[in-house]
């Protein structure tokens, strides 16, 4: 029988979000019950609450998970009830012209429930990024429950379904962070110091960590920052190329999202350097470029889609990382909160306080 939960949704654009009750409907083919067991406050879900994703309200936020599978349809062969799975955003379809091509990580055609969740009264909600996991149950498809060592605490192993992957792939998979390379980090928030992370789990020889905070800036040193930058009063590339003998760094991750911390990344790598542009701007927004120097620092611009992750493959990877303790997953929970908690860990998220707040159900 469809189950009645408890989930937050954000109804409009820009108001506060609330908890209301969801209707879940049984798995259709291909598609499974997930009950969740923790979820982390993401930005990503900030943006959908405030029409900066796109204006499909309802929402049914969340996407940041862990739990146990709970029911499967009809197909279903990759997971069965009782596994446990952290929840992805991608799924790929296996036949899109990227999946053909043997690049999955790009799929252009991932898979989602093809049921709708609703409110009580029958509105459709659309679920964040495909997801809708800030609830006691949620439906996806199959191919978005990715199992893995249930040694893992779901506080922690949910995050790796968003931020940290995404920081982690944009460092060691877009930007091919490896031993000896030196890389700057500008905004080290979640992602920010997932980056950091992976780059000091890769070998780096010098990890320099950008932000304007300096309660940011000393996590990041948690996370493997060798160098800190306050750039509130310091000109970011002038540091990062006077710690890299006047060069620039090899590897620059923007990961606030904005066209000046872009700039800063662009002008503060090396010469033939790779640039990794992870956090997501608002759709208004433009970068400005001289084109000579496009041409004329040669290197790469990359935009890092989801780390360009394969979930079923790097997924298990990161827990292995960190049960094995070269990963700290538990340094990015700065708080465990409930359900009817999330808008006020919004505004923490906003103003800075915490790295990751997680909801626990």
């Amino acid at each position: 029988m469809p189950a009645t939960v408890n989930g937050i949704v954000a109804s409009a654009k820009g108001e506060p979000v609330s908890l209301r009750q969801v209707t879940v409907p049984d798995p259709g083919p291909g598609e499974v019950v997930v009950a969740v067991q923790a979820c982390g406050v993401c930005h990503t879900d900030l943006h959908y609450r405030d029409g900066a994703i796109n204006d499909d309200f309802p929402f049914l936020l969340g996407h940041e998970a862990a739990g146990l599978v709970d029911t499967v349809g009809d197909g279903v062969t990759n997971v069965a009830p009782g596994d446990y799975v952290i929840l992805a955003w991608r799924a790929p379809c296996g036949v899109c012209r990227s999946c053909r091509r043997g690049r999955p990580w790009y799929c252009f055609d991932s898979a989602n429930a093809a049921q709708p969740m609703t409110l009580d009264d029958g509105t459709k909600l659309s679920p964040a990024l495909g997801i809708g996991a800030f609830a006691e149950k949620t439906l996806v498809a199959a191919g978005q429950a990715v199992k893995i060592d249930p040694a893992a605490r779901p506080e922690a192993a949910g995050l790796i379904g968003c931020g940290i992957m995404a920081g982690f792939g944009a460092a060691v998979k877009n930007g091919g962070v490896g031993r000896g390379d030196s890389v700057a980090v500008i905004g080290c928030g979640g992602v920010g110091n997932a980056a950091i992370a992976a780059s000091s789990v890769a070998g780096a020889r010098m990890i320099i960590a950008v932000d304007i905070d300096d309660r940011k800036l000393d996590w990041a040193k948690g996370f493997g920052a060798t160098h800190i930058v306050n750039s509130s009063g310091t000109d970011p590339v002038e540091a990062i190329r006077a710690l890299t003998d006047g060069n620039g760094a090899d590897v620059v991750i923007e990961a606030v999202g904005r066209p000046e911390t872009y700039r800063q990344a662009f002008f503060a790598r090396d010469l033939a350097g790779t640039l990794v542009q992870v956090g997501v701007p608002d759709p208004s927004m433009k970068i400005e470029l001289d084109l000579i120097e496009v041409f004329g620092r040669g290197g790469a611009l990359k935009s890092s889609w989801y780390g360009d992750c394969l979930p079923t493959r790097d997924f298990p990877m990161l827990i292995d990382l960190y049960l094995t303790g070269r990963l700290d997953l538990d340094g990015f929970v700065s708080e465990t909160i409930g359900l009817d908690q999330v808008e006020e860990a919004f505004a923490r998220m906003e103003r800075g306080e915490v790295l990751r707040s997680v909801v626990v159900i």
